[in-house]
């Protein structure tokens, strides 16, 4: 059986046909793309051979104005231009331009909630409307980490996500530019939970209890481990991701400039590399971990699990053990405190210091705009004698001369009681 039937050329570019492979006599189209070596197929939806020649002719016409103002022609759902952007992050990944990371972050988004959103609409009708009702949908049908609500903070990643893939649309002309996403929808900025100074002592205190109470071999092995790996995390600031990566052959010991002992430590993480330094007591951490370890290479990782191999999940779930057992597993904003809080209380920490914001921007791997929008009540508790200044207890300061204007005004009264109390007794001397 043939595939095309009864076909006819109306011009050059454009022919009509029936097709032998289905159960109906109904006309398609086939129009040549101008300048691409490509066609477009249309159902005519007629049996009527000049209905559609009509019909074609003003296909045609319409395909050529779309190719003049750069419209597009082949529709392509979401899902379709989500998955080829999935694809390229993961060319870019392996080609050192972004982390696997990303590209697996970017993966999951597609694949999960951005194609139970919009993954089945043909992507020229994901309008600017269904981008700003994302968060709504989200909180409604999704579920955060550990049965939790979903954070704002995870909406953000996601739509950040969803927008990167309409430009993506746009710059391979899937959809034209007036279809780019406008704006974000406020969400809020999660709160960073950092342990302040009494609960850093607290989690240290509680933390050496904790280790000696562990009954198995392996319980203690992993105390003991996630034990150093908190200390090594809030004296360093590194990123859980810069700690999972982190090597042997990273760690050198040097001196600064009056000859104290530090450590250099080369860290990677999020498609950036840096080196950072530490004090001494992190060398003294990091040789406890290494006394533990079956993996003890230069090669090797620094943070295993006990059989020697790479901790993927950096202890996640012994971590969890000990801030519950301290009962500083919720921070003050009632957000749930992961591994990310030590690197925030490193910040707060070295801030509270009097360490300049340019410095410890460049030993963190940030931004200083970064440190100043997280970690800027860290200066107002910190110049807090400056803020107060003139202030007594929380009473409002005087305004110039007006301390000395109310003395005046308490030595007149005075004056005058003591006026009034002479006049009296001059008044009784003379009765009596």
């Amino acid at each position: 059986m043939k595939f095309i039937t009864d076909k006819e050329q109306v011009k050059a570019g454009l022919i009509i046909f029936r097709r032998g492979d289905v159960g109906h006599d109904r006309y398609y189209c086939r129009i040549r793309i101008q300048n691409e070596d490509r066609y477009k197929t249309i159902s005519l939806k007629t049996s009527d051979r000049h209905t559609a020649l009509d019909e074609a002719l003003e296909h045609y016409a319409n395909i050529r104005i779309m190719v003049k103002h750069e419209l597009p022609v082949f529709n392509r759902s979401f899902s379709h231009v989500a998955e080829e952007y999935a694809n390229m992050q993961q060319r870019r990944a392996n080609a050192g331009e972004v982390s696997q990371a990303r590209a697996m972050n970017v993966k999951n988004k597609v694949s999960g909630p951005l194609a139970a959103y919009v993954g089945t609409t043909q992507i020229h009708l994901v309008s600017q409307d269904r981008w700003s009702e994302y968060p709504l949908w989200r909180r409604e049908n999704g579920v955060g980490r550990r049965n939790g609500k979903i954070s704002d903070s995870t909406i953000r990643i996601e739509m950040s996500i969803f927008a990167a893939i309409m430009n993506f649309a746009i710059s391979k002309r899937y959809v034209p530019a007036h279809l780019r996403f406008e704006g974000m929808p406020k969400l809020k900025s999660a709160r960073r939970d950092e342990f302040m100074l009494e609960e850093y002592r607290k989690l240290h205190s509680v933390g050496r209890k904790w280790m000696k109470e562990a009954t198995t071999p392996q319980g203690i092995w992993y105390r003991q481990m996630c034990y150093n790996f908190i200390l090594v995390m809030c004296n360093t600031g590194m990123r859980p991701p810069e700690a999972k990566n982190l090597r042997w052959r990273d760690i050198t010991k040097a001196k600064d400039k009056d000859g104290t002992d530090i450590l250099v430590i080369y860290v990677q993480g999020k498609g950036k590399e840096r080196n950072l330094i530490a004090p001494k007591s992190v060398g003294d951490y990091l040789d406890r971990v290494r006394a533990q370890s079956k993996a003890t290479n230069s090669d090797d990782a620094v943070f295993t699990i006990i059989n020697g191999k790479p901790a993927v999940w950096l202890y996640r779930d012994t971590v969890e053990e000990l801030l519950k057992y301290s009962n500083l597993r919720d921070g003050p904003s009632g957000i749930p405190r992961t591994t990310y809080c030590f690197r925030h209380t490193y910040a707060t920490f070295r801030l509270s210091a009097g360490v300049d914001v340019y410095i410890l921007a460049q030993q963190m791997g940030t931004s200083v705009k970064m440190i100043e929008q997280h970690y800027g009540h860290v200066n107002t508790v910190k110049h807090a004698d400056r803020v107060l200044m003139g202030m007594t207890g929380w009473e409002l300061a005087r305004e110039p001369g007006e301390d000395s204007e109310a003395a005046a005004k308490a030595a007149k009264a005075a004056a005058t009681r003591d006026r009034a109390g002479r006049s009296q007794i001059r008044s009784r001397s003379r009765h009596s």
